[in-house]
C-alpha cells in the first residue's frame, strides 16, 4: 500500500518512515473506523483491527481495510484448545489478513495450529501467505518474566514474528534476530502513558529494532488525528 492521493504526493514519500506504522483502530463503530482509516492513510502502511472493532463490525471490516489499500493487522489474540484456534486462524487467512495474533502462552501445539490454519487458510483462498505473531508479554504487564519461555513457543511453532515492548526487543533480537518485531505501547514524548506499563517513543522502539510500531490513542483520539500522525512521521524522519 502506497499513498496515491495526489494531496499528499508531496508530503508522504514511496517509501519512508510510514512503512514501520500500524494504527490502532480501536472503536467500536465501522464507520468512525473507515473514516479514521481514510483520514490517516497517508501515515500508515496497516490497519489493526482489535477485538473491539472485530466484534462490532465483524470479519468484513478486513475486505473494507484492504480495499482502501491497508495490510490489515488482526489482532485477535487467539488462545484455546489447538484445533479451534487453527480453525480460527484458517477463517482469518481466507479473508486476507496479512497479520494475526495468538498467545504464546497457550503452548507450542496450540501456536503451531494457528500458523498452520492461517496459512491454509491463504492458500485455499489463492492469497499471499500472511504472518502469524506471537504476543509474548502484554505493554500493560510490569513483569516481563515470562519473555524467554514465550519466545521459544513462537520460535519452535514457526511464527514468523512476535509483538514484545520496545523493552524487549533485544532479548528479542539476540533470540530470534529473524524475527518480525511489532510494538505496541508508543507514546510520543509528553504524552499519556494511558494503561500501558512500558512504553517507548517512536524513535527509541525503531532504534531499537522495532520493524512495526502500532500506534493508537495517541492519534486516534488527538484533537487533530492527521496532524499527530504527520508529527509522529516527522520524528522518525
Amino acid at each position: 500500500m502506497t499513498p496515491t492521493d495526489d494531496l499528499f504526493a508531496d508530503e508522504v514519500p514511496e517509501h519512508g518512515p510510514w512503512d514501520h506504522l500500524a494504527i490502532a483502530l480501536d472503536v467500536d463503530d465501522v464507520v468512525v473506523a473507515l473514516r479514521l482509516a481514510t483520514e490517516l492513510q497517508p501515515w500508515f502502511r496497516v490497519a489493526k483491527v482489535g477485538l473491539e472493532l472485530f466484534s462490532s463490525a465483524g470479519p468484513e471490516v478486513i475486505g473494507s481495510l484492504h480495499d482502501l489499500g491497508y495490510d490489515v493487522f488482526c489482532d485477535l489474540k487467539l488462545h484455546d484448545i489447538p484445533t479451534t484456534v487453527g480453525k480460527a486462524a484458517r477463517v482469518i487467512g481466507s479473508l486476507g489478513a496479512s497479520y494475526l495474533t495468538v498467545h504464546t502462552a497457550g503452548g507450542v501445539d496450540m501456536v503451531r495450529a494457528g500458523n498452520e490454519g492461517l496459512l491454509e487458510g491463504a492458500a485455499n483462498a489463492g492469497l499471499t501467505a500472511p504472518s502469524l505473531l506471537g504476543v509474548t508479554v502484554l505493554t500493560s504487564d510490569p513483569d516481563a518474566s515470562q519473555l524467554r519461555p514465550r519466545l521459544d513457543v513462537a520460535l519452535e511453532a514457526g511464527c514468523e514474528g512476535v509483538v514484545c515492548a520496545a523493552t524487549d526487543l533485544a532479548e528479542v533480537l539476540e533470540v530470534g534476530p529473524e524475527l518480525v518485531t511489532v510494538v505496541p505501547g508508543i507514546r510520543p514524548e509528553g504524552t499519556s502513558t494511558d494503561d500501558q506499563a512500558r512504553v517507548a517513543t517512536p524513535r527509541a522502539a525503531i532504534e531499537a529494532g522495532a520493524d512495526l510500531l502500532v500506534i493508537g490513542r495517541v492519534v486516534t483520539a488527538a484533537d487533530d488525528p492527521a496532524a499527530a500522525a504527520a508529527a509522529i512521521v516527522e520524528s522518525l524522519s
